[in-house]
């Protein structure tokens, strides 16, 4: 598959047997950067949203599953720096320190994430929700030799973020939480004589891009259900 063009009305729709699973690094270099410098993505999944116009629960997509999109930071006031994270609910608030995302091949940070938890209600008494938010940004010191500096400030301008968006309490068990059971599961079920070949699974993945492809097989006569909330999830 040549290209992955599968964002419809603002929302990721991955075909059966694919996740979108990238790492912060994955995120911030192979993503974020391209996005701010206008070079080709590596898969075109990230939908551009300005996440403080909606509530998180208002924003598209599964619910149920991390949400990923590109934004651009708005200032609180004109001739300020502090951001303006308020929504028509409510507002999210920084928690934590900043976390520096290393590139692993040339050893120097790329960018940052920030955590945010979201609360309802107006600062400074509002009430603290399950929503939570990854907000990745670069580096003042991310340069690159092959684009020209009048190229890069202009970019720069546009203030892009990359955000990760996702509720504490999801619905779903994560896939670990799944094969543990599973696994438990079989080793306290009854043994049977019938020759049966346990279900064998596989899966590859795509650094460049942070897309995994899921397949399983299994014996004929097996059925295995496959949902949002099965051993492997289909996006």
């Amino acid at each position: 598959m040549d290209k992955f063009n599968f964002v419809r009305n603002g929302m990721i729709r991955l075909p059966p047997g694919f996740r979108f699973q990238p790492t912060d690094e994955e995120l911030v270099f192979q993503y974020l950067r391209c996005k701010v410098f206008s070079c080709p993505l590596p898969a075109s999944i990230i939908p551009e949203v300005n996440v403080c116009m909606y509530d998180p629960w208002d924003l598209p997509g599964d619910l149920e599953q991390e949400r990923y999109f590109f934004s651009n930071k708005e200032s609180k006031y004109r001739n300020g720096s502090r951001a303006n994270r308020v929504t028509s609910s409510g507002y999210w608030k920084a928690t934590g320190t900043d976390k520096k995302i290393v590139s692993s091949r040339r050893n120097h940070i790329v960018g940052k994430k920030k955590t945010l938890v979201f609360y309802r209600g107006k600062a400074p008494s509002g009430c603290k929700t399950d929503w939570v938010m990854h907000e990745y940004c670069l580096v003042n010191a991310e340069t690159t030799d092959s684009i020209n500096t009048a190229e890069n400030a202009l970019n720069q301008k546009e203030n892009w973020v990359l955000c990760r968006i996702f509720s504490k309490k999801r619905s779903c068990k994560t896939d670990e939480e799944v094969i543990r059971v599973n696994n438990a599961e079989m080793v306290h079920a009854p043994q049977t004589n019938n020759n049966q070949s346990p279900v064998s699974s596989s899966s590859s993945c795509s650094s460049s891009s942070g897309i995994t492809e899921v397949t399983s097989s299994s014996e004929a006569g097996d059925e295995e259900e496959i949902s949002g909330c099965t051993k492997f999830r289909s996006c």
